[in-house]
């Protein structure tokens, strides 16, 4: 599969890519151009919960849902990715039903739906590439893309995410998707 980079793929990290910020990580990319990519890790909770992030929104507490790391980059700042049919004006479409933004009344409508098909998940921080960044770490094997799955993204254990992905991209990568995070405690 010979895929392009821009909004709405995954970013698989290969599994030569040692950066700790990235190992066995799956970015969403977010948004993509000339300028650079923007994207969230989608793979890796936190023992935070969303409301100790954001305290001064009353209807997320003890809701519950846990705050990913998005990534290395302003990670004081909570972005949102929300899947349903109907956004904010202010939310950026990524693909298929899903969104970026930050609209707190689309997380208040969403945990009041009980049951629908909408859903949210919140990231501290993001991962973000200048011009001409990522392009050279495709060039060096750092990443495998793939088409975005918001099932993936709202409905799956995201400890399985990594490994899922690398299960579907065939048997060269089989050995690879029960490997640890640190090989060296193997």
């Amino acid at each position: 599969m010979d895929l392009t980079l821009g909004k709405g793929i995954f970013l698989i990290a290969a599994p030569s890519l040692r950066d700790p910020n990235f190992r066995q990580t799956v970015v969403l990319l977010c948004e993509y151009g000339p300028e650079g990519a923007l994207g969230v890790v989608v793979n890796r909770p936190t023992a935070m919960s969303i409301s100790e992030a954001l305290p001064q929104v009353p209807i997320i507490e003890g809701a519950g849902h846990v705050l990913y790391a998005g990534g290395p980059v302003q990670t004081n700042q909570v972005m949102l990715l929300y899947r349903g049919r109907e956004f904010p004006e202010n939310a950026h479409h990524v693909f298929d039903g899903v969104c970026l933004g930050g609209d707190m009344g689309m997380v208040e409508r969403i945990l009041t739906n009980v049951g629908g098909q909408e859903a949210f998940r919140a990231y501290l921080g993001y991962s973000g590439w200048g011009p001409g960044q990522l392009e050279n770490e495709m060039k060096t094997g750092s990443w495998i893309v793939v088409p975005a799955d918001p099932n993936l993204l709202f409905e799956k254990d995201p400890s399985s995410v990594w490994r899922d992905l690398l299960l579907t991209l065939g048997d060269t990568y089989r050995p690879y998707a029960e490997m640890p995070f640190d090989p060296s405690s193997n």
